[in-house]
């Protein structure tokens, strides 16, 4: 064991991989290469702010302190994590793969499945939620807070010893047979398990939302109408979105944990299945959080006032005595109006 973590510095190791699982070195700095890195970058830049807007709305307003707004900050959070996790993979890629130590090569792959394995839980968790929601359970009972920390930090906990397997010693240093050809460091083995483990919440994710929906079509007036159409939508958004985004990377990696060494020239181009994966953090706020009208006028607060700001700063001559009334906020917006315990289903405002 001490002989495989003295080979965690060699820097010769993962030069030494690459050759073994790649077909060719080509490692140059293309202008498409150059083109689609700052794409990458610009995608992952507007996956952070994005995503940074929504935490700061659900942190500001305490009507967002519901189980549903503290799941759905927890995935913007992951997401904002995988979006700075790519910028540095992104970075990190090409020719500087081949300077890279294997430890330091762990922590670059190792942040992006930490942040990507976060983000699908909380996917999960959310789906919980929304049943629990629907069927009108008191599951958190007076200790709501204490609960739900302790199903975000366990989300993540998870996450983080999924994520650190490899760097532990689950890996294929020493053992190039063993090697995974997308990810020439880490173990077949450990890709197959990635990939199970997140094909099961997918399954679990999926069987939550159809019984959620069988939940709706048997319900009567409390459910009906309306409401059954806007949850029916959003269930049918989650799920597309979900599976277009993450089946071509789950597929790569399954194709990869059973294709020998050099033998599917498809597995080169991983990198792009991986990209596309990524869109799903920066969708997860236009489904989630934009279809409630209450948390896109929060998120759009700041926006709205740094626009009249600029207008006002602008003005050159004008009455000295007016000034910009601050928006309200939320809450005396929504004062005198009843507010669920959970969000509701109506088209407009929350959805699951």
């Amino acid at each position: 064991m001490g002989g495989l973590y003295s080979e965690y510095l060699n820097p010769e190791k993962v030069l030494e991989h690459y050759n073994y699982t790649k077909e060719t070195l080509d490692m140059q700095e293309t202008t498409s290469r150059k083109v689609a890195s700052a794409f990458i970058i610009i995608l992952c830049c507007a996956i952070v702010v994005e995503n940074l807007l929504v935490l700061i709305a659900v942190a500001r307003n305490s009507k967002f302190h519901s189980a549903m707004y503290l799941f759905l900050g927890n995935l913007a959070f992951s997401d904002l994590l995988a979006g700075v996790a790519f910028v540095a993979n992104t970075l990190l890629s090409g020719h500087v793969t081949l300077s890279l130590t294997p430890v330091q090569w762990f922590a670059r792959e190792g942040s992006a499945f930490i942040t990507l394995s976060a983000s699908v839980f909380s996917l999960l968790a959310i789906a919980i939620e929304r049943q629990v929601a629907l069927a009108k359970v008191k599951l958190y009972g007076s200790d709501k807070s204490c609960r739900m920390l302790m199903l975000i930090g366990a989300s993540w906990l998870i996450s983080l010893i999924l994520g650190g397997l490899p760097i532990l010693g689950w890996n294929c240093l020493n053992q190039l047979e063993a090697c995974s050809t997308v990810l020439p460091l880490y173990a077949k083995h450990y890709v197959l398990c990635v990939v199970t483990i997140f094909s099961v919440i997918l399954l679990a994710i999926v069987a939550l939302y159809v019984r959620i929906y069988f939940v709706v079509r048997s319900s009567h007036a409390d459910v009906a109408g309306p409401q059954t159409l806007a949850l029916l939508k959003t269930v049918t958004i989650v799920l597309g979105v979900f599976i277009i985004c993450w089946l071509p990377a789950f597929s790569i990696l399954l194709l990869d944990s059973t294709c020998p060494v050099r033998a599917c020239p498809v597995l080169y181009k991983a990198h792009y299945f991986f990209a596309f994966a990524t869109l799903n953090s920066l969708l997860n706020p236009v489904i989630y959080t934009w279809r409630s009208r209450d948390l896109r006028r929060e998120v759009l607060r700041p926006l709205q006032c740094w626009r009249r700001g600029k207008g006002v700063t602008g003005r050159r001559g004008g009455n000295p005595g007016h000034r910009l009334l601050p928006l309200r906020s939320s809450s005396s917006l929504e004062r005198g109006m009843h507010m669920p315990t959970s969000p509701t289903f109506l088209e407009g405002n929350t959805v699951v």
